[in-house]
């Protein structure tokens, strides 16, 4: 009787055991499942936003080479050819700020297109 009384006792410790394993698997499923919604959010929230595919995102990326090229070129002593790739990407993100209705692009390429067409116009002089 001792014998059985003691086996039940072990099927008893396993069982729970066991229901112990089950519940803090369950537990660690349920974090992991908030750890990745919250993941998910973060790469959502990095995904570009920008229209893509629209005249206005081809014009971004092409004002964004004439601007680097713009400034490669005054870098390398070659100033007004410089000096005219970053004009005309100025004006090309003026265009694209218009188009998004983003004061800050436009003002902001305003800004640096008049410094460097001043800067221009003296040159040509």
């Amino acid at each position: 009787m001792e014998k059985s009384y003691k086996e039940e006792v072990k099927k008893l410790d396993t069982t729970s055991r066991a229901g112990q394993l089950a519940r803090e698997l369950n537990a660690e499923r349920n974090r992991l499942k908030e750890e990745l919604a919250e993941a998910q959010v973060q790469v959502e929230d990095l995904t570009p936003v920008t229209p893509e595919g629209t005249i206005d995102s081809y014009i971004k990326w092409l004002a964004t080479i004439l601007a680097v090229t713009g400034v490669f070129l005054q870098s390398a002593d070659f100033m007004t050819a410089g000096k005219v790739a970053y004009a005309f990407s100025s004006m090309a993100w003026i265009y694209v700020g218009h188009c998004w209705n983003d004061k800050a692009i436009m003002i902001g390429s305003a800004i640096t297109g008049t410094a460097v067409l001043m800067n221009l116009a003296e040159l040509i002089q």
